[in-house]
């Protein structure tokens, strides 16, 4: 199951026991182990409260969705992003844009 493989993977991530990824969530450690190993499917509100746990959203958390490779930090900063005058936001744009036309060329490089 998608969804145990990435609570395991955060958690591990966190430097966490499933102990305290239970105690962070509210939940029972015993089911965090069975969720892991996909013995079992978290409830919605259960889902919730381990992504909480882990800052990220349920998209990211199920591994599905048009956010689900975005932490909460990012979506909350794409929000914000809608709050600034165009200007500024198409200079934004133009660093991004800069920085990842960057990453790409090391990248194929780095391949060759």
């Amino acid at each position: 199951m998608k969804t145990g493989r990435i609570i395991a993977q955060l958690r591990q991530d966190n430097g966490w026991s499933q102990n305290q990824l239970a105690e962070l969530a509210g939940i029972s450690h015993v089911m965090v182990g069975k969720y892991e190993r996909g013995d079992a499917i978290p409830s919605l509100e259960v889902a919730k409260k381990i992504a909480d746990a882990f800052s990220v959203s349920l998209d990211y958390l199920v591994g599905e969705g048009q956010n689900a490779s975005f932490d909460k930090k990012t979506i909350q900063r794409i929000s914000d992003l809608q709050l600034l005058d165009e200007t500024k936001k198409q200079t934004l744009f133009d660093l991004i844009d800069t920085y990842i036309r960057d990453a790409k060329t090391r990248r194929a490089y780095a391949s060759s």
